[in-house]
């Protein structure tokens, strides 16, 4: 994996595994649903240089690319390029998609042999397939839990408006080939935890170095999309069972914070890598 400038930020974990992080491009999110339940008066003052005039907040496509010693993993797709005008307005959708963000990284898409997804929403696996229907990675296996693939073509008219279900249903037998089913290690150092809340089969992909001063990297998906998100009890509106949520982010937030992980946030722009500590009955994000 020759890196170069071009990679957002990027670390040693330890015995020969590495991971760096890309940006694949940039959309915008409606605030209040980002926020959820909790009242404006609370999170207003934390996007006042952010939110623009129709009072959408900035939200970045963070992918991690991970080189271990047995193989590649890519985690997540972001947008991808088969995306209409009109989504892509609506969406304010800018910038490069993950194939070419990842060559300008000086990564290889035919090189990856594993593609986790935290979940299946069209910001995370949009980037499957390129703009003319081919695999993005011809090699690659797609490690996302059995149990989100099913939910995703549920008639539930909620779900319905959650997924792109023809676009799914395109890499459907090609993601049900590699489904997960449960925590499982996908290449040594690199494995995936269940973290339902956000969706029902949503995943937490956990990387871990070895030897003197091993580090560790997870990334959880929507559980934790932006700073705020350490508050295990500030959940988004997108988030299909909030209540598992909160459940699920107290405790893998505990063991983030215990064991001194690395954090990457699924949509933060500025500050997207950091670390969880302690704070009171809660957690604070502090970025590194």
């Amino acid at each position: 994996m020759a890196l170069n400038e071009a990679v957002d930020w990027s670390a040693d974990l330890g015995g020969g595994t590495r991971v760096a992080l890309v940006q694949a491009g940039t959309f915008r999110s409606d605030a209040g649903a980002l926020f959820g339940p909790v009242p404006r008066l609370l999170w207003d003052r934390l996007v006042v240089d952010e939110i623009d005039h129709e009072h959408r907040l900035l939200q970045a496509l963070n992918c991690l690319m991970v080189e271990t010693q047995s193989g590649r993993v890519l985690v997540e797709t972001g947008i991808g390029e088969r995306v209409d005008e009109k989504t892509r307005t609506m969406r304010q959708y800018r910038g490069p998609a993950v194939i070419p963000a990842m060559r300008a990284a000086g990564f290889d898409p035919e090189s990856v042999d594993v593609v986790a997804m935290s979940h299946l929403h069209f910001d995370h696996a949009g980037g499957l397939l390129l703009a003319d229907g081919s695999r993005a990675f011809p090699r690659a296996r797609i490690a996302a839990q059995r149990s989100e693939w099913a939910i995703a073509f549920s008639e539930n008219s909620r779900i319905v408006a959650s997924y792109v279900q023809p676009e799914l249903e395109l890499v459907r037998a090609w993601g049900e080939a590699g489904a997960t089913d449960g925590e499982v290690e996908l290449l040594p150092g690199v494995s995936v935890v269940p973290a339902g809340g956000h969706t029902a089969g949503s995943q937490a992909i956990l990387v871990r170095g070895s030897g003197a001063g091993a580090r560790t990297v997870a990334f959880f998906g929507d559980l934790f999309m932006r700073p705020w998100n350490a508050n295990p009890r500030w959940v988004s509106a997108f988030d299909d069972f909030p209540l598992d949520s909160v459940d699920v982010k107290a405790s893998l937030f505990a063991r983030a914070a215990n064991e001194g992980w690395l954090i990457a946030l699924s949509h933060e722009p500025l500050h997207p890598i950091g670390r969880l500590r302690p704070d009171r009955d809660r957690f604070a994000y502090e970025a590194v």
